[in-house]
């Protein structure tokens, strides 16, 4: 684009550059081997900003500049037409009607005719150029072709039973996909293709698709709820599920047994990873799908949710030199969050930092991550009893599962590493009980575990429509708290819950994202003894608790007092075991 203006004059015109920088940049020009465009230089030196090009660009053709898009204001009509790849190729949208014959479209090259007039043909309308950041805009037709996508196949019907839907690739762009759905797409690929961009939007972690008798019943988890989101078809059962396992690289053939496979989508910028697990029910094979979002992982362990008191015990526990700090709580609770924030915590070039797990979820940089194999008999057990050979400061093992695998990490910790591990219980003070379960020797436990954590996730309250309320002793009594305390530490006691109905913010539904709440119990020497004694797990937290420990209804109420949660969702997590 730049090297078709005498652009250095146009820039000067305008004052966006005096003739030192147009000489600066002349001289690059000269000196590079490649011949790179004038702006190009500019740009990537830093002598003069995109916005200044396109400013005096603006100026010199007479046409609009903008430096932003509101995507979610657009009349999407305008894209019904288009495709994404053109779009995108071409770093060119269609955003606003002017007036009844008119369409604003944002580009970044006022000279790129061809393409505007091939927007004015499909549009059968004037269009006018207004030109945007090339960051802004790509960002801008992402966003735009996602609310574009239509979400559940309308066109369902239209499909024979007998058609299957047929595609070779592994991994798929969903953008590629979206695009080419149309008269000719058989609507199956575009439903799956459409539960994919809406659990994206939704933030789903989880889509759930069950087949009934007559019907199927699509679900997504979201903020740890279940959400029934459509019902299908059952005719339609066969197509969806095949359409699936080829994305996931699984066998089209096998009905009867369970498989595993991976989805890798990219969408709007996001790096989608799923994680597919199909199996046989009575009317049908079941699919569920983990979606992990990349870009999304929180990584510091300062913004998941740790109360102030609790937040600067575990940072002295991680930087101990050795010992085992186990992670507990059911599926769903946020442990390998905490795990990754952990170890991101301590990365550092001077510690060799292994980890093994099953599977590996993310990848973290300057952290080597090993994948359990069961085929091969590469076990959490096999795994640890190599990496002790590697020289490591910090071992994470994915979960303690047997005896073997507890007896690796209590020597490994014994003998100068750092270990993280989870167990699956429904507190603190239970991990040193499942332990002692496992048969491990009490006194082993006793001197390798420096602490544990116990933990759950629970709602946030959505900040656009949570309502404040004045709650009874008898509210406020079910999460262990006092009228006293409750006015120590709010504004007149007022308490928020969730507005009914929601808001479009939260999707009507009064919570939006997930905080964690924890009770960690540190080993001391009034602890060790009891878990000598072979004590019960009650005992235990009692004594962890007069010792300062938070539990995890303690740390929920106070979430609740700072208005990050309310008393039901609190009461939800706690007492049914906490689980996603």
């Amino acid at each position: 684009m730049y090297n078709r203006l005498r652009i250095g004059e146009i820039l000067v015109r305008a004052g966006r550059a005096t003739n030192e920088n147009v000489d600066q940049i002349l001289r690059l020009q000269d000196g590079e081997k490649e011949n790179r465009k004038f702006g190009i230089i500019a740009i990537s030196e830093g002598i003069i900003k995109e916005e200044d090009i396109l400013g005096a660009l603006a100026a010199q053709f007479d046409c609009g500049f903008i430096t932003e898009i509101n995507v979610e204001e657009m009349d999407l009509t305008l894209l019904e037409n288009l495709q994404l790849a053109f779009c995108r190729d071409n770093v060119i949208l269609p955003f606003a009607r002017q007036d009844d014959k008119g369409v604003l479209v944002a580009s970044y090259d006022p000279l790129d005719f061809e393409t505007l007039d091939k927007i004015e043909l499909v549009l059968d309308r004037d269009v006018s150029a207004v030109l945007v950041p090339k960051s802004i805009l790509t960002e801008a037709i992402n966003t735009a072709f996602d609310r574009k996508s239509r979400f559940l196949g309308a066109d369902l019907d239209q499909l024979d039973e007998a058609e299957t839907p047929y595609a070779e690739e592994v991994l798929v762009d969903i953008n590629d996909l979206l695009e080419a759905e149309g008269d000719d797409e058989a609507p199956v690929i575009g439903f799956v293709n459409s539960l994919f961009v809406q659990s994206v939007r939704e933030r789903a972690s989880d889509i759930h698709i069950e087949p009934g008798e007559k019907e199927i019943v699509v679900r997504f988890r979201i903020d740890g709820v279940l959400k029934v989101i459509t019902n299908p078809p059952k005719r339609f059962h066969a197509s969806i599920v095949t359409r699936i396992k080829i994305m996931a690289g699984l066998n089209i053939a096998e009905k009867r047994l369970p498989q595993d496979g991976r989805i890798r989508i990219k969408m709007a910028g996001k790096d989608i990873d799923i994680r597919v697990a199909t199996a046989p029910m009575v009317h049908g094979e079941r699919v569920t799908m983990r979606l992990l979002d990349k870009s999304a992982l929180m990584l510091n362990v300062r913004d998941i949710g740790f109360a102030e008191h609790d937040l600067s015990r575990l940072l002295k526990l991680i930087y101990k030199p050795n010992g085992i700090i186990l992670v507990t709580g059911p599926t769903g609770s946020g442990k390998t969050t905490t795990l990754y924030s952990s170890l991101s915590e301590i990365n550092r070039p001077d510690r060799n930092i292994m980890t093994i797990e099953d599977p590996v979820e993310y990848q973290l940089q300057g952290i080597n991550q090993m994948q359990v194999n069961a085929k091969i008999d590469l076990t959490f057990a096999t795994g640890l009893r190599s990496y002790l050979r590697h020289d490591p400061d910090i071992i994470m093992v994915g979960e303690i599962r047997d005896t073997e695998t507890a007896d690796m990490a209590i020597q490994a910790s014994l003998t100068g590493h750092l270990v993280f591990s989870t167990l699956h219980t429904n507190d603190a003070a239970g991990a040193f009980t499942r332990l002692s379960d496992m048969r491990v020797q009490p006194f082993l436990v006793a001197s390798s575990v420096i602490a544990a954590l116990a933990q759950r996730l629970v709602r946030r309250l959505c900040k656009d429509c949570k309502v404040a309320y004045d709650p009874t002793d008898e509210d406020i009594g079910e999460i262990g708290l006092k009228r006293e305390t409750l006015l120590k530490y709010t504004t007149g006691g007022t308490i928020y819950q969730p507005q009914e109905g929601g808001c479009e913010e939260c999707n009507h539904v009064g919570y939006r994202g997930r905080t964690g709440i924890y009770e960690l119990l540190e080993m001391n020497e009034e602890i060790k003894q009891l878990i000598i004694k072979n004590s019960d797990a009650g005992t235990i937290k009692r004594a962890a608790v007069r010792n300062g420990m938070h539990t995890l209804q303690d740390d929920g109420a106070l979430k609740v007092m700072r208005g990050i949660t309310s008393i039901a969702e609190v009461m939800r997590v706690t007492s049914e075991g906490g689980g996603h």
